[in-house]
């Protein structure tokens, strides 16, 4: 679900390129949910290969990261560890979400209605062990380095930022914001058009960078505060949230009392949850040792002969897009040859 604190923060617009060089912390499954979600053929169904297993994560695995890689850009992607126990409410919700899609996108498939089918079908998406084997397979293969969280992979990619090892996150949710991650950036990718959900509407879609401190600063008020303010709007740890309380109502009433236990209005509310330890998981997360990143190269045979050969790719897309990929490198490397003569 994540935090939805979005009407809070200052949110700037900007563009790939301006990324290029440096290292972006990539909340994983985030992003590996996105191409389950929307990578599917016209009745709604995931990619697969001749065995039938989902190629979906691959595929838009393989796009992305050629397009980072030709810019410069150095991903690290972070894998969700284990979740806290607090998380279980909210991973119930979403399986029984997925349920209540399947049933219909069954009803729409047969009444021939494709559009919603489409829709429902997208909100089945559920992340299987083997597709994040899959994933860091690939990620090998193009020498793109991945850590593997001990929980929340959002709170290890925001202490990347918060030390320096990465410039900044990358992750569609606002959780990053309540780890104190410095910067994130949304929408980590090209800008282009997407449709939106049941309306013949698109919408323009561009990367956005969100500064911690800036937001903080505009709102007037601290980091211990912006987490009392997701609790009260909802979290992944109490995903019901406050009775109608908004961003903006959650905000008013910080400023107004300065945290959760001085505000009268919800008190009997907050006796039904362990607020001090959703605290304590944003301000106190599990992080593991990390150590040194390490880039590698790109094996592009390998990548051809794990995505055409065992996974049914055509291997004349794969090659071009690898193709694209070299003459980028290739470029910008003389491009440097240049600069230092």
């Amino acid at each position: 679900m994540g935090v939805d604190i979005k009407a809070l923060l200052i949110r700037e617009k900007t563009n790939l390129e301006s990324f290029s060089s440096k290292i972006i912390a990539i909340d994983a499954y985030n992003a590996i949910y996105q191409f389950l979600a929307i990578i599917r053929g016209p009745e709604g169904l995931h990619l697969t290969d001749n065995k039938g297993r989902v190629t979906s994560h691959l595929t838009g695995l393989l796009y992305r990261n050629v397009n980072f890689l030709s810019i410069g850009i150095k991903p690290v992607y972070v894998f969700d560890g284990k979740p806290p126990s607090l998380k279980t409410a909210e991973i119930q919700r979403r399986k029984l979400g997925k349920k209540e899609a399947t049933i219909k996108y069954e009803k729409a498939k047969a009444s021939g209605d494709f559009e919603s089918a489409r829709k429902y079908a997208q909100q089945t998406t559920s992340m299987q062990d083997t597709m994040v084997e899959d994933s860091k397979h690939l990620l090998d293969l193009f020498g793109i380095p991945y850590i593997q969280a001990k929980a929340d992979g959002e709170a290890t990619a925001a202490y990347m930022n918060k030390t320096g090892m990465a410039y900044a996150v990358a992750s569609q949710d606002y959780d990053s914001v309540l780890f104190g991650a410095k910067k994130l950036v949304r929408n980590f990718t090209n800008s282009g058009r997407r449709k939106l959900p049941n309306r013949n509407t698109y919408i323009d879609i561009e990367p956005e960078m969100i500064s911690y401190q800036k937001s903080l600063d505009a709102l007037g008020i601290t980091g211990e505060q912006i987490i009392d303010i997701g609790i009260l709007v909802g979290t992944d740890f109490n995903p019901d949230g406050f009775e109608r309380i908004g961003p903006k109502t959650a905000l008013k009433m910080i400023k107004e009392y300065g945290k959760l236990e001085d505000i009268p209005k919800i008190q009997d509310e907050l006796k039904e949850i362990d607020y001090k330890q959703i605290r304590k998981i944003f301000l106190q997360p599990e992080i593991q040792d990390i150590g040194e990143i390490k880039f590698k190269d790109t094996d592009y045979s390998g990548i051809v002969d794990y995505l055409a050969n065992e996974r049914s790719f055509s291997q004349e897309r794969v090659q071009s897009s690898l193709n694209r990929l070299k003459k980028s490198l290739e470029k910008r490397s003389h491009t440097l040859d240049q600069w230092f003569k």
